[in-house]
Order: C-alpha cells, then structure tokens, then sequence
C-alpha cells in the first residue's frame, strides 16, 4: 500500500455506503437483528459521531468513527476494513487516528461494543492489542450474549 489519507468524510458517498453497507450485511449475517448495534448511515451522520475514512489514492480502505458518549467518555462505532486490504494495517492506522482525536478533545475513556463469537475474533485481538480491556455494558447497552464490550482510560 503506497499512502493511506484518513479524512472526516460523509457516510452516505458512493464506495463508503458501499462499504457501510457490507458492514451491515456482515453483522446481520453473524449476530441475530435484535442484537446488532451497527449504525446506519443517518445513524452516522448524527452530530455527536465523526466518521472517516481511510484512502489510498481513489481506493476506499475502511473506515471508523467515534460517537460522543459526554464530555470524558466516547464510543468507537463503525470499524471496518474493505475485503481487499485486510491484513494491511488499516484498523490499526484508523484506531491511531480515533485514539489521536479522542485524547486531544480530553476524553478520559474510550469503549466499544462488537460481535461475540469467531468472526469478530480479528477485531477482539486489534482492540485488545490498543490497551482495551473486555467490560460490562455501558451508556445504554444491556447484557446481550452476542455482543462483547471493551473499554480503556485515556
């Protein structure tokens, strides 16, 4: 991969709904609906979330965002590698971006909640590698057996 360019960008664009899109189609296919907390695009473009995406050249990546929980806390929502460049490094520069942003706007935490089972195994082990640590339930999440949640201190 030559360049990555990681920018704020609009979810509803072209490739990146695409993008959203197979995200939403994964997370359905491995998680019953009832427990799938993916966000949709107008989901995405609430005024409380920044969402990016990751480039090289005209070729979308991935993509992530981060949802302000308050002032101190911020939720991780939204990460996904485009099939084609997994195994490349394009989760981890995107936690670096999410994790630059969060400390500079001063949030003391940052969690998450994703899938449960062998298909999110891959994303349990990027977190984890990032300092999150498994958790209860925060904001309005409930116990649900599909669904892990993971947390770190800033």
């Amino acid at each position: 991969m030559s360049s990555m360019n990681i920018v704020v960008d609009d979810p509803g664009r072209g490739p990146v709904r695409a993008l959203l899109e197979a995200h939403l189609a994964g997370m359905r296919d491995n998680t019953p609906p009832e427990s799938v907390h993916a966000l949709d695009i107008d989901g995405l473009r609430a005024p409380d979330i920044t969402f990016w995406t990751a480039w090289d050249g005209d070729e979308l990546l991935g993509c992530g965002a981060l949802k302000e929980l308050d002032k101190t806390h911020a939720e991780i929502k939204s990460m996904r590698t485009a099939d084609a460049h997994l195994g490349k490094g394009v989760a981890s520069r995107l936690m670096d971006k999410v994790l630059e942003v969060a400390e500079e706007r001063g949030y003391r935490r940052l969690s998450l909640e994703t899938g449960s089972g062998e298909p999110f195994e891959a994303a349990h082990r990027l977190y984890e590698k990032f300092g999150f640590e498994f958790c209860g339930p925060f904001a309005d999440y409930g116990p649900d057996p599909f669904s892990r949640f993971m947390t770190r201190t800033l």
